[in-house]
């Protein structure tokens, strides 16, 4: 069971026989003993192949149904795969990107929550304690957020799964760190340490406005595949990063102190234990004068 909140200020609860499905799994010894063949990145890549056949391609109409997918937002084309659907591209302006300088802005549509980093560099994610150097196996880099924040996006399976960088600037090698793939419903995140566990990509971008940003993608149950393009280059506000293969996925940007705020909407949600729904491009913070 979680709570969302939109922009506006309306409060609604989710609670799908998914999300039921999935308490009961990770909430019960014998569940975690049946998901744990599963998570293994070997499952997820047998997955990934199934979905990416002629085959799947019958169920693209039944998601489109069931999750009121707004096909009209999307390129037309024919699609060749359930994973091809899966990674749709939307039409130029069915999202808008925030130009302003002093935007910090959505990098994906998702659900979002933030959490400070403490001076020691933890955190806390639905009261399960975090360390930064753990997430990232760097203790250097963690160093870097010590006092910042953390920025939590978890997308859901009918989210839009391609992701952009929020802002101008120089981005670093990505560093890439094999893990499982537990699914990133808060049913498992109440319990395990999910975004330390999973498959996860980061790099470093020395941004124009809000210093140093540092932007994780963590794949998730049953496929979650992380795709990003080129790396190490200059990038611009609102280019495309990359994109996720079918599952529930998580981008993960962490911001130094003194360099963003959060607006109050989102940290107020945050405090209370609800996720905001955010959007692609949209703002979500705004850097500290």
């Amino acid at each position: 069971m979680q709570f969302v909140a939109d922009r506006k200020g309306a409060v609604w609860e989710e609670d799908s026989w998914q999300d039921k499905i999935l308490e009961w799994i990770y909430g019960h010894f014998l569940g975690r003993l049946f998901i744990k063949p599963f998570i293994r990145p070997a499952v997820s890549e047998l997955g990934g192949r199934a979905l990416d056949t002629v085959f799947s391609k019958v169920l693209i109409a039944p998601f489109i149904c069931r999750h009121s997918v707004n096909m009209a937002e999307c390129e037309e084309k024919e699609y060749t795969s359930y994973n091809d659907f899966f990674k749709r591209r939307l039409v130029s302006g069915a999202r808008r990107i925030e130009m302003d300088k002093g935007s910090f802005i959505s990098p994906c549509d998702s659900r979002l929550t933030v959490c400070k980093i403490d001076r020691a560099s933890t955190f806390s994610v639905k009261h399960t304690w975090y360390t930064a150097a753990g997430l990232l196996r760097d203790y250097k880099i963690a160093d870097k957020y010590a006092g910042g924040y953390i920025w939590i996006f978890r997308l859901c399976v009918d989210d839009y799964h391609r992701y952009i960088y929020v802002d101008n600037g120089v981005e670093s090698q990505r560093r890439r760190i094999p893990g499982v793939f537990h699914t990133v419903n808060p049913a498992a995140g109440d319990r395990l340490l999910v975004y330390k566990e999973n498959t996860r990509e980061y790099s470093l971008l020395r941004s124009e406005n809000f210093g140093t940003v540092l932007q994780m993608e963590v794949g998730a149950l049953l496929v979650g595949k992380i795709e990003n393009r080129q790396e190490g280059k200059t990038v611009k506000r609102g280019q495309e990063k990359g994109n996720f293969a079918f599952g529930g996925s998580t981008v993960i940007l962490m911001t130094q102190a003194g360099k963003v705020r959060p607006d109050e909407d989102i940290l107020k949600n945050s405090t209370q234990g609800i996720e905001t729904k955010v959007r692609l491009g949209e703002r979500i913070g705004g850097f500290i004068v």
